[in-house]
């Protein structure tokens, strides 16, 4: 018994040794001003993660109405939650913002097969969004691979019957994951436009993940100048798949590869944004945006890409309000429709901004996952840019350490301006694309925790750019 409790003991004081104590914010290196606001953000933190809303938001939202592609009947269920859920939460006004917008729709599960010494083998497979459907009976031909859109072209005529296989991975060298699929995604927006010019039967392509596993990505593609009658039917295949096809190609390089989808794009639908704001208490003219987009791909729930941006969005509005933070520019919170095959909400709403002269100073964006928060990039003039790093001694206990020049986001790009200073929120990056697109992108596969740091750090930096970023603009009152 003795020896237990004192191999107890020291399990105890060896946890003890390695647990370090947060790191407090200097206060006798803060200015005045700076203390309050230390005091403010720390409450925020503290509200989202004691009291916090996105959670159990974002399982109703999953649950309850789950994919929610544009045109789509949970899309059009999506508008009417959103709408309620922002009246529910007390912002001062709220409304539908109407846009139209593609609709595409799968059909029929995809079936993809091909033989091998004498072994048929079932592939994941799934139609990208846009793709026209396979003739009834499918396609069937011999694969050529290829690395690149440029390798393709060197093709030329060789490609004429023949399905074209696009397997270039991620680098994973690149720590940050969206490097690596904007390394690698003009193979699947692309690659049908360069390969149908060439009379090929049709594209697959490698799905756009770290991930060696079974699950299909899918994702948008156009066709770029092609005459319809050209149009190809293309789809991505998993990675794993990928790898396995790509050595019995090695092996047999005149396999056949059989894929069959029923995919069609129909005429246009009308949708919304979902619009609601917080009226600023000294220059409610001036407007400050903060959103996500409310669409997703058809495969999974889509809590991942963007529940999660949608409900921390929401949440920053809520924050304030519980904490009696009133914001002195208007906030408004935008849930955005049709980023996934169109960006159409995102364009309407910068075109109706425009024509009804608003005056946008600032926006953030959160569109890359529910992950551990990281920082935000900035896309800003250089005033801006240095004004926003210098907030990161506020930021850094939180663990918000990354506030680097970038982009923002795809919803509040159409806003951007030499004055307008515009944040895309920035969590870590290292497990989005395991479920960007996919079929596991559903709400079990976000953390409550990190969900919850995401909305306190979205609220922190809007109550910093709320409070200091006008009068750091040249844009005149």
């Amino acid at each position: 018994m003795k020896k237990i409790l004192f191999l107890l003991s020291i399990s105890l004081w060896l946890i003890s040794c390695n647990q370090k104590p947060e790191k407090p914010i200097d206060n006798n290196k803060l200015s005045s001003e700076e203390k309050i606001d230390s005091t403010n953000i720390k409450t925020l933190f503290n509200s989202a993660l004691t009291n916090g809303k996105s959670y159990e938001w974002l399982r109703d939202l999953t649950s309850n109405i789950g994919s929610r592609l544009s045109g789509s009947e949970g899309a059009a269920k999506s508008v009417i939650w959103g709408k309620n859920l922002m009246k529910e939460v007390g912002l001062d006004s709220v409304w539908l913002q109407p846009v139209m917008v593609p609709h595409w729709v799968r059909g029929e599960k995809e079936i993809a097969t091909y033989t091998t010494n004498g072994v048929q083998k079932n592939v994941p497979i799934c139609a990208l969004g846009f793709s026209v459907a396979t003739p009834k009976s499918g396609v069937l031909a011999e694969v050529i691979e290829v690395k690149s859109i440029e390798e393709a072209k060197t093709l030329g005529a060789k490609m004429e019957g023949k399905i074209v296989f696009f397997n270039r991975p991620f680098d994973d060298k690149l720590i940050n994951t969206f490097k690596a699929y904007g390394g690698c995604v003009d193979q699947r927006v692309n690659g049908a436009a360069v390969c149908g010019e060439f009379g090929a039967k049709g594209v697959i392509v490698r799905s756009m993940t770290n991930s060696i596993d079974d699950y299909p990505h899918t994702g948008t593609m156009n066709y770029g100048n092609l005459a319809e009658e050209k149009y190809i039917p293309t789809a991505a295949i998993s990675s794993r798949a990928a790898n396995i096809l790509s050595d019995d190609l090695k092996e047999n390089p005149t396999l056949k590869f059989y894929f069959k989808q029923s995919c069609q794009t129909l005429p246009d639908a009308p949708s919304f944004n979902v619009v609601g704001e917080i009226k600023g208490s000294e220059t409610p003219e001036n407007i400050m945006v903060v959103g996500g987009h409310l669409d997703s791909w058809d495969l999974g729930d889509g809590a991942h890409d963007d529940g999660t941006g949608i409900v921390q969005s929401l949440e920053v509005a809520y924050l304030f309000k519980k904490n009696n933070i009133k914001p002195k520019n208007t906030l408004r919170v935008i849930f955005f429709m049709n980023e996934e095959n169109g960006t159409r909400g995102a364009k309407k709403y910068a075109e109706l901004a425009k024509l009804n002269k608003e005056n946008h100073i600032g926006g953030l964006e959160s569109d890359a996952g529910g992950h551990t928060p990281r920082g935000f990039s900035i896309d800003a003039n250089s005033s801006n840019t240095k004004l926003l790093q210098s907030w990161k001694k506020l930021l850094s206990p939180y663990g918000l350490h990354d506030l680097d020049k970038g982009g923002s986001g795809a919803d509040i790009g159409p806003l951007k301006d030499e004055n307008v200073t515009l944040v895309g929120y920035r969590p870590d990056s290292q497990r989005y694309f395991d479920y960007h697109h996919t079929s596991i992108d559903t709400f079990d596969k976000v953390n409550k925790r990190e969900l919850e740091l995401g909305s306190a750090s979205m609220a922190s930096i809007l109550y910093l750019m709320d409070k200091y970023l006008y009068s750091n603009s040249p844009v005149k009152p």
